[in-house]
């Protein structure tokens, strides 16, 4: 039997709450302590929640009573043992029955976030429509990625059109965010679309880089800035990079790098998605409120 329906952490982040619906996993997300009413259509009613309550327990019972028999047997049989899943008492998710979640989803609204966390740097970025987590990925600190890829057009190798990064920066003493904005970019270029990690060149290297935007802006309610360039490659149609420091909501509030790396062209990701990521940055301390949201502060365009 399926557990009933009711909130329970999220298999793909534990730290959130999913809504369970008896037989699939749905669209629903709540911050964990402070679970969301049942979606509408999905809490059943209090009757049937206590059967199936009392169900649930008894195929724990069973569960239990079956794994004894089995971590009793020595009969050489070699059979596979398989745990009951049961929420209700287990922080594991339950998984009988119910489908992967789902990688890319649109927009995150107050009621129904598709969340990453980083938690390090305790922030929560929105997936959108188009980007998944990290998959198979060699770069570090990748959040999330665009989806699917592609060969590169330089050297040998697998490209992927966006990446976008979190780090912790801990290799400079400078604490202003235009600073380490404006000290960072080149090497996110750099690191993005000239050489990697390996020496390989996959897009040919940076031919010529133009800044296009930077300014002052709020991300979860600190005051970063960022720094924006057009990268021109000697093999492909480039791409845009943007390094984004802003401090940290948490712990000693060490400053926060967010680098975004899009291709250029029609096969890129909307060059929009960048505020759009920028805009839904979260504190974790927030992310059950809604509050946080960055916005802008004054951005410059430069030439």
């Amino acid at each position: 039997m399926s557990p009933p329906p009711g909130w329970y952490p999220d298999p793909s982040a534990p730290h959130l709450q999913r809504w369970w619906d008896g037989t699939a996993w749905t669209e629903h997300w709540s911050a964990p302590g402070t679970p969301g009413q049942p979606p509408s259509g999905g809490g059943g009613s209090g009757r049937s929640k206590v059967v199936a309550l009392t169900a649930a327990g008894a195929v724990l019972v069973a569960a239990i009573v079956t794994g004894a028999v089995y971590l009793g047997r020595d009969d050489g049989g070699g059979a596979d043992v398989q745990t009951v899943p049961n929420p209700v008492t287990s922080s594991a998710a339950p998984t009988t029955e119910g489908p992967s979640p789902s990688a890319s989803t649109s927009e995150p609204s107050a009621d129904d976030p598709a969340v990453v966390v980083d938690q390090l740097n305790g922030i929560t970025l929105p997936l959108l429509d188009g980007w998944v987590r990290p998959q198979y990925v060699t770069e570090d600190d990748v959040v999330m990625t665009t989806d699917g890829t592609y060969d590169c057009p330089g050297d040998s190798g697998v490209c992927r059109h966006g990446l976008v990064i979190s780090r912790t920066v801990t290799e400079n003493d400078e604490s202003s965010p235009k600073s380490l904005a404006t000290q960072d970019i080149s090497d996110a270029a750099d690191a993005a679309y000239d050489r990697d990690l390996v020496g390989r060149r996959p897009f040919g290297g940076i031919e010529s880089h133009q800044q296009v935007k930077s300014g002052q802006i709020a991300v979860a309610g600190r005051a970063g800035y960022f720094v924006r360039w057009r990268v021109r490659t000697a093999k492909g149609p480039g791409g845009y990079v943007e390094s984004l420091a802003f401090p940290s909501s948490v712990g000693t509030e060490s400053p926060v790098i967010v680098r975004f790396v899009f291709d250029a062209g029609e096969d890129g990701p909307p060059l929009a998605d960048m505020d759009r990521i920028t805009k839904g940055i979260r504190s974790v301390d927030d992310a059950a409120t809604g509050g946080g949201v960055g916005s802008s502060i004054g951005p410059t365009d430069s030439p």
